[in-house]
């Protein structure tokens, strides 16, 4: 039976890669995301996805994004949250003063990686369907290491104490709730372009599998966390990093 499934960032990289992999499944896919343009390119590839473009940080166009969702579908399966990022794709903003640089830095990371998947989670539980319902996010190696970008680090990590109280408040409707933390994963726009080969065979050694991640990677942890294999599997954090120990 088809499930209904929600991303968030569904139009690129992990999220687009994750929606493929759900369709291909057997599922309804939709796509949640901020730009209009990305998203309508994304479903034209994904066979039954359809789309809302939304800022999933503000409370109204997350609540616009839902009353989508229950106009069309009787239920959410899967909520995947996909959407964020660590700031390089956003608008330069400039700053004399190096503390409102380091106050706006924390703030746009905290608002693209925690307040849009909180958000989202808390205008969807009701319609999650009960005995099967799976609540998946997606958080960063950056969560555990104190290197790389901290303030991104830090927004992730913020997730994963919400993770295992929704999983004890959602436990009793037999709905799971978990988190995926990638290492690095170079075929995304995180980075907002390209890595080199030199720094992509640098981060590989630094694995013990000697790669660095694809989004299949994660894409595939995710879909068996959502499947009924995994319903007993809830309130984890489930690290995909090749075993690396530094962060991004």
């Amino acid at each position: 039976m088809a499930r209904t499934v929600v991303i968030s960032g569904g139009g690129t990289g992990i999220g687009f890669t994750t929606a493929e992999v759900f369709a291909a499944g057997g599922d309804r896919v939709v796509l949640l995301g901020r730009r209009e343009e990305v998203l309508a390119e994304a479903v034209e590839k994904i066979p039954g996805a359809t789309y809302f473009a939304a800022d999933l940080s503000d409370p109204g166009a997350t609540r616009a994004a839902v009353d989508f969702i229950a106009q069309r579908y009787d239920g959410v399966d899967v909520i995947v949250h996909s959407a964020g990022g660590n700031g390089v794709l956003e608008d330069k903003v400039e700053h004399a003063d190096p503390l409102e640089a380091i106050a706006h830095d924390w703030m746009l990371n905290f608002r693209l990686n925690t307040l849009t998947a909180v958000l989202l989670t808390e205008a969807l539980k009701e319609q999650l369907v009960d005995d099967g319902g799976r609540v998946l996010f997606i958080t960063s190696i950056s969560a555990f290491r104190g290197s790389g970008r901290v303030a991104y680090g830090a927004a992730k990590a913020s997730l994963h104490p919400y993770v295992v109280k929704l999983a004890d408040d959602l436990g009793p409707r037999r709905i799971t709730v978990n988190a995926v933390a990638p290492g690095l994963i170079a075929d995304t726009p995180f980075f907002g372009g390209p890595m080199t080969e030199e720094r992509l065979k640098l981060r590989a050694a630094e694995t013990v599998t000697g790669r660095v991640g694809e989004p299949s990677d994660v894409a595939a942890t995710l879909h068996f966390l959502a499947s009924k294999a995994a319903g007993h599997i809830t309130a984890q954090v489930i690290q995909v990093n090749g075993g690396a120990k530094t962060s991004l």
